[in-house]
C-alpha cells in the first residue's frame, strides 16, 4: 500500500507544485463568484489597489482565456492581471518566509481576490511559526474587516456583512486548522518518544531482572566450588578416591558457572531483550535438586516441608521460592560456613507460602577427633566476601511478588521469615 503522506514528504516540490495548482483552481472560482456580486474577503477602496497598480506598469498585463473570458478580471476593472497567478505562485516561498510571504498577501488582498494563497499563508504561518508571530499575522489579516465596515455606507448592506462575517470565519478556520496540526504533530512526536522511552525502561527491566537471576545462580555456584575448594585444603593426604570424587564435583560446578556466565553475556549483548532470552527457570520439584548441592558441598542442612497441593504452584511463586531458598543458602556459606541450618517451607492456596530460614552465627566445634572433611562435615573455612546485595535483593523479589520479608538476628542465631502470596 503507497503512503500518500510518505510520498509528499519525499518529493517536496511536487507538493508546493500541487499546493499552487490547487490554489489557482479555487481563486478562479474566487474570482468568477466576485464578479458575480459575492466576495470572500473585503477589499477597500473598491479595488483601488489595482487600479493603481495598472497605472503604474509601464505595460499592461493582461490574461485572456482561450474562449476570450477573462478568468482573473473583478468586478471593479475590465481588464485581467497576472497578480493572482504570481501571488499562487509565490507559494513556493511559503516554507522560507511564511511570515513575511503572508503579510504580504495580506496587504495585496484588499485589492485583488487573493483569498485562496492568503489562507494558505496563514495556514503555514500556523503550522511553522511561533504563537506570537502566529497571532500577530492573524490579526493583520482581520483589520481589512473592520477597516470595510467602516468605510461602507451606515448602515452596512448585507453583502458587506456577509463578506466580513466569511472573512472572519475562513481567517479562523485556517490558522485554527493549522494550530490543529501543529497540536496532532506534537502529540505524535510526545507519543513515538513516550512509547521509546517505555520500550526502553520494559528493556533495561528484563535486562535487570535476568542478570539479578543469574547473580543468584553465579553466587551459589561459586559460593559451592568454595566449599568444596576449602575441603580438599582441609584434607590434601585423603585417599585418592576421596580427591578424585571432589575434583569432579569442583570440575562440575566451575563448568556450571561458566555457562551460567556465558547464557548472562548472551542476554545482556542481545539487542532486544524479551521472554525468550530468558534462561529455563526453576520450579518446586529442584528444590530437592538445591537442598542435595548444598549437603554434598559440606552444608549440615535440615529441610522441613509441608505444603497443600504444591502442583498448583505457580511457575512465578515457584521461582521466587527457589531463589530465595538459593540466595539464602549462599549467605548461609559466606557468612556462618559450616554452621547449620534449618529451612522451613510450609503453606498452600489458603494460607500462602511461608519460608523460614534459621541458622547459628558460629558453628560450635564437635568433640572428639575433627571428621574427615570429604566424607562428612566441612571443617570451618574463611568466611567468603559479601557484596551487601543478598538482602536487598531478597526484598525485591519479596516486594514484587507482593509478600513480606523480615529478618532479625539474635546473640545466637540469624533468623528469615517471608511470606509470599500463593497464586496458581
Amino acid at each position: 500500500m503507497i503512503d500518500v503522506r510518505q510520498t509528499w514528504r519525499s518529493r517536496p516540490g511536487l507538493a508546493e507544485l500541487a499546493v499552487a495548482m490547487a490554489a489557482v483552481a479555487l481563486t478562479v472560482l474566487v474570482v468568477r463568484a466576485q464578479r458575480s456580486g459575492l466576495s470572500v474577503y473585503p477589499q477597500i477602496g473598491g479595488g483601488a489597489p489595482a487600479r493603481l497598480l495598472e497605472e503604474v506598469l509601464p505595460f499592461h498585463w493582461a490574461l485572456t482565456g482561450l474562449s476570450g473570458i477573462q478568468p482573473f478580471a473583478w468586478a471593479h476593472t475590465g481588464s485581467g492581471s497576472l497578480v493572482p497567478l504570481l501571488s499562487c505562485a509565490a507559494l513556493g516561498l511559503r516554507r522560507r518566509h511564511p511570515a513575511g510571504l503572508a503579510v504580504a498577501l495580506i496587504v495585496l488582498s484588499t485589492g485583488w481576490p487573493l483569498a485562496v494563497p492568503m489562507l494558505i499563508a496563514l495556514f503555514t504561518v500556523a503550522t511553522t511559526c511561533p504563537a506570537r508571530t502566529t497571532w500577530a499575522v492573524t490579526a493583520a489579516a482581520l483589520v481589512p474587516v473592520p477597516v470595510a465596515l467602516l468605510l461602507a455606507p451606515y448602515p452596512p448592506g448585507p453583502l458587506t456583512l456577509a463578506t466580513a462575517v466569511s472573512a472572519v470565519t475562513l481567517v479562523a478556520g485556517a490558522v485554527g486548522w493549522g494550530l490543529v496540526v501543529v497540536g496532532l504533530r506534537e502529540r505524535a512526536v510526545r507519543a513515538e518518544t513516550e512509547a521509546a522511552l517505555r520500550t526502553e525502561q520494559a528493556r533495561q527491566h528484563a535486562r535487570e531482572e535476568i542478570a539479578r537471576e543469574m547473580h543468584d545462580v553465579l553466587a551459589h555456584r561459586l559460593s559451592l566450588l568454595s566449599m568444596h575448594a576449602g575441603a580438599l585444603e582441609y584434607a590434601p593426604g585423603a585417599p585418592p578416591e576421596q580427591l578424585a570424587e571432589a575434583v569432579g564435583v569442583i570440575r562440575h560446578s566451575a563448568t556450571r558457572a561458566l555457562e551460567d556466565l556465558q547464557d548472562v553475556l548472551k542476554v545482556l549483548r542481545a539487542p532486544v531483550v524479551g521472554d525468550h532470552t530468558e534462561p529455563p527457570q526453576p520450579t518446586h520439584v529442584d528444590v530437592a535438586q538445591l537442598i542435595e548441592e548444598s549437603r554434598a558441598a559440606g552444608v549440615e542442612l535440615h529441610l522441613r516441608q509441608r505444603l497443600d497441593d504444591p502442583a498448583t504452584m505457580s511457575p512465578a511463586l515457584a521461582r521466587t521460592a527457589y531463589r530465595l531458598l538459593q540466595e539464602a543458602l549462599t549467605n548461609h556459606r559466606k557468612h556462618a560456613p559450616g554452621a547449620p541450618v534449618t529451612l522451613t517451607l510450609e503453606g498452600g492456596p489458603e494460607t500462602g507460602l511461608t519460608i523460614q530460614v534459621t541458622n547459628p552465627l558460629e558453628r560450635v566445634a564437635p568433640a572428639g577427633p575433627a571428621p574427615n572433611p570429604l566424607s562428612g562435615p566441612a571443617p570451618v573455612p574463611k568466611p567468603l566476601p559479601g557484596s551487601g546485595q543478598g538482602l536487598i535483593g531478597m526484598r525485591e523479589r519479596v516486594d514484587l511478588a507482593g509478600g513480606r520479608l523480615r529478618h532479625r538476628t539474635t546473640p545466637t542465631d540469624f533468623h528469615l521469615d517471608v511470606w509470599l502470596p500463593w497464586t496458581a
